[in-house]
């Protein structure tokens, strides 16, 4: 019987620069990926998300800490780990001189995969990826939706037992995301696993089993979305904005609400009875709102803070 863990990662530090311009990216961070699960990484920008993906996939070397994936040791067998799995990279990497086909070809040969095999799986791959009509293309033919799923469909040749993904829907447009999706769900229910790092919250809600909240380098929230939600969140928020809504809110919004905060001209009212703050707003001038279940967009803010990370 295979392991149920695919990937495990212990006390993991890695550092950057000496003395007193040594900048810790990674600290002391630590989790594990069941076999068939979605587990998402997210965190604001310079968190460690990316560099931890490097660390597991042996392209950067920890400090100190320990890394098995697919039953390899990292970074000392990262060779052999990586025939296993699959990496779908934040930026397109398909070589533009290729066709659609041909992408796939040349992608499958690197894993040392006879011809016969790699011809054998690309139409599925097509099919899977919605691309079958676009096989002889060249890339400069491709939208950006088709090049995410053509990237999508190069990291499955090899038909890996665990899936890298780097913000895979970054840039696209809502109609390219939901395809996405319902690939990313598809490959779910055949048993894959897909290790998920985005921005996006509702994509993270929407696929991910389990996910971790890193900021720093460091853990600082792990759990299923719902189950962090509930236990890190009041149940429902009420947005107020609107010329009235800051006097609205000083005056009576903060004493009627759970928590209370203001970002920019818009109120954000957290509470687990909203109904007396339905009451004064139905009747209030100068203010609309948006009442809404809270969510991990709100979880991820309360976690990470709101102010903007470069």
């Amino acid at each position: 019987m295979s392991d149920p863990i695919i990937l495990s990662a212990s006390g993991l530090h890695k550092s950057y620069g000496e003395g007193t311009g040594r900048i810790d990216v990674i600290n002391g961070l630590s989790f594990t990926l069941r076999r068939g699960e979605c587990y998402g990484l997210l965190g604001p920008n310079g968190a460690g998300k990316t560099t931890t993906l490097r660390l597991c996939l042996g392209l950067t070397v920890p400090d100190s800490g320990t890394i098995r994936l697919v039953g390899h040791e990292i970074p000392q067998d990262a060779r052999a780990a990586r025939v296993r799995i699959g990496v779908v990279p934040q930026g397109d990497n398909l070589d533009p001189d290729f066709t659609v086909s041909e992408n796939l070809l040349v992608f499958g040969r690197y894993f040392g995969l006879p011809d016969a095999v790699i011809l054998e799986r690309i139409p599925r791959l097509l099919e899977f990826a919605n691309l079958t009509s676009k096989k002889d293309a060249g890339i400069g033919e491709l939208s950006g939706g088709m090049k995410r799923r053509l990237t999508l469909a190069r990291s499955l040749i090899n038909d890996p037992d665990l899936i890298f993904m780097d913000e895979p829907t970054t840039g696209l447009d809502p109609q390219a995301r939901h395809m996405i999706w319902e690939r990313l769900k598809r490959l779910l229910s055949e048993g894959k696993t897909i290790f998920l790092t985005t921005h996006f919250m509702d994509e993270a809600e929407r696929l991910c089993d389990r996910l971790a909240v890193i900021d720093q380098g460091r853990m600082i929230a792990e759990g299923e979305p719902r189950s962090l939600i509930a236990a890190h969140i009041e149940a429902e928020v009420v947005e107020v904005y609107g010329e009235n809504a800051l006097s609205w809110g000083e005056t009576t919004g903060r004493g009627m609400s759970a928590r209370f905060e203001i970002s920019g001209e818009t109120i954000f009212c957290y509470t687990n009875d909203a109904q007396p703050l339905l009451d004064s707003l139905a009747v209030a001038a100068g203010v609309r709102y948006i009442h809404r279940p809270a969510n991990l967009e709100d979880l991820f803010l309360k976690l990470t803070g709101r102010e903007m990370r470069d």
